[in-house]
């Protein structure tokens, strides 16, 4: 049989040439094949899948302490009134809303800030009071030690005490949160953890120093400070002392900051040139926690509390509650602004550890059926809390007739900011001088028509906001926490994002069983049941 002039003169079947778009097929699946396996980056170097989380990132963690939704509708509006600006605007937290948490401790269903805190802190409930510690008073690691342990940078600031509930949550262990002297000791690292925290800002000089030392309060003869300076800590005290921090730029960790003998004032009281702002701190604290990290392959973890949100609260004070959320609204813009421009992947997580005070943008001041009417500008005439009148008030010695004199024109005239007032309220003021604080803040909160249900905390739930500035982090926040969450799932998801070991920290910890149990004649003279 003679072949065919197309058939190829070999034994075996006839191979037919292959086409060209199989070829090009081929050609295309073998490329995307080792692509897909080698993840070949430039220079011949390997690189991580587009999917795998990074191994770098920073979580800042915020707290608005007593914060609940009232009090953001207080703030959206009054924003609105004292600015002329449209319904429409809102705060930079409503642009972040994702959900809430629900507050409970262990042992009651109105939590304090100790057992919020370290639901967040350590991812358990426990009892009101208890600073990193479980139920049955044995220690629990917190996030920040494990994140130092880790590697991560640690900072807190706050507009408070720094020994008080929030912030000791994440860097101390003891049974109650009146132990304040032995928490400021954890805080510098006299513990058996040594120093887990690299950054601190607020107030709280108090618990740092001894009582023979202006503004020291300890209860014992050690001067923490001096102790801290000793072991490598810069410390400032003071506006000109913030300021030659840079704005961060100028930080050398450890960083230990302490702005005033115990709490920042109010942002209502509050002049830049005595004490520095939340916002300001916080930028520092963001902007040196950001250097410090640079070139590491980890980043940093920052609390930042509005600590006096609650305070303005538990005093029933409006006027001032409203420049404090405001004041924090601010410092939440400023992290989600930082992170929004940072390469190293970041969140920003925002909620409070409980509402503060039954807030309501409501009062029925008449038996009968009341307007439906709420006041802002009764709010923005207030040029001072009521917390620094009444010390003003308490502060005069004088005759009943120029006390009577200077508490019209100076405490509520220009304090209060009210020209109506009557003269049952005007003799209330003087009555109470000694302790008026009540008495004014209820002046404003009837002009505005705001209503309070408590001067202590309520069960209610509270709001949750959160940042991510990559795809990946934010899908992680909303796949997380979106909708309805326990306190304890906040702390439990910043825990995994960090990727650390709670289980190590606390088994190091055994050895704090007990520590700094207070005797009860200190307690007894503790003022625990103040603001807490």
């Amino acid at each position: 049989m003679i072949a065919d002039e197309g058939q190829p003169l070999l034994s075996g079947p006839v191979r037919r040439k292959p086409s060209r778009l199989s070829l090009y097929l081929f050609i295309w699946g073998l490329a995307a094949s080792v692509l897909l396996l080698l993840q070949v980056a430039p220079f011949g170097q390997f690189r991580a899948s587009p999917q795998a989380p990074p191994q770098k990132r920073n979580v800042i963690f915020m707290v608005s302490d007593g914060m609940g939704p009232a009090s953001i509708s207080l703030a959206r509006s009054y924003r609105q009134y004292v600015h002329g600006l449209p319904e429409d605007d809102i705060l930079n937290l409503d642009q972040h809303f994702i959900g809430h948490s629900r507050t409970r401790s262990s042992d009651s269903l109105i939590t304090d800030s100790a057992a919020g805190a370290t639901a967040f802190s350590c991812a358990h409930k426990s009892y009101n009071g208890a600073i990193a510690m479980l139920p049955d008073h044995t220690a629990c690691g917190t996030l920040l030690e494990a994140a130092k342990d880790a590697g991560y940078m640690t900072g807190m600031v706050v507009t408070t005490r720094i020994t008080d509930a929030t912030p000791a949550a994440f860097s101390a262990h003891v049974n109650m949160r009146w132990q304040e002297d032995t928490i400021a000791e954890h805080q510098i690292g006299d513990y058996v953890l040594g120093r887990s925290v690299d950054l601190i800002l607020g107030g709280g000089r108090c618990h740092y120093l001894p009582s023979s030392v202006d503004g020291g309060c300890r209860k014992d003869k050690r001067n923490l400070v001096e102790e801290a300076a000793s072991n490598g800590w810069t410390y400032v005290d003071d506006v000109k002392g913030f300021k030659s921090l840079g704005g961060g730029q100028n930080v050398s960790l450890p960083l230990l900051g302490l702005f005033a003998p115990k709490d920042i004032p109010y942002d209502i009281d509050r002049h830049d040139t005595e004490h520095p702002s939340l916002v300001a701190t916080a930028k520092t604290a963001i902007q040196a926690l950001a250097r410090a990290t640079q070139d590491s392959d980890k980043g940093f973890f920052l609390l930042i509390e509005g600590s006096r949100i609650d305070h303005a609260a538990h005093s029933n004070d409006p006027a001032a509650q409203v420049r404090e959320v405001l004041a924090y609204d601010a410092a939440f813009a400023a992290a989600v602004e930082f992170a929004r421009e940072s390469s190293t992947e970041t969140i920003v997580l925002s909620t409070s550890d409980h509402e503060t005070g039954g807030l309501a943008t409501a009062r029925q001041l008449t038996p009968d059926y009341p307007e439906y009417v709420w006041y802002p500008e009764a709010l923005h005439n207030a040029t001072h809390s009521g917390e620094y009148l009444a010390r003003k008030l308490k502060e005069l010695h004088d005759s009943d007739e120029n006390i009577k004199k200077y508490v019209a024109e100076e405490i509520i005239g220009n304090g209060l900011g009210i020209a109506d007032f009557t003269e049952e309220e005007l003799k209330a003021v003087v009555k109470n001088r000694k302790n008026a604080v009540d008495v004014l803040n209820n002046m404003v909160s009837v002009r505005s028509q705001t209503g309070w249900s408590t001067h202590g905390h309520s069960a209610v739930d509270v709001n949750l906001y959160g940042f991510g500035n990559t795809e990946r982090a934010m899908k992680e926040v909303h796949k997380q926490l979106s909708g309805s969450n326990e306190n304890t799932d906040i702390g439990a998801f910043m825990w995994s994002y960090l990727d650390v070991d709670q289980s190590a920290i606390t088994k190091r910890l055994k050895d704090l069983d007990g520590t700094g149990a207070l005797s009860v004649s200190e307690m007894e003279t503790d003022d625990y049941h103040h603001r807490i």
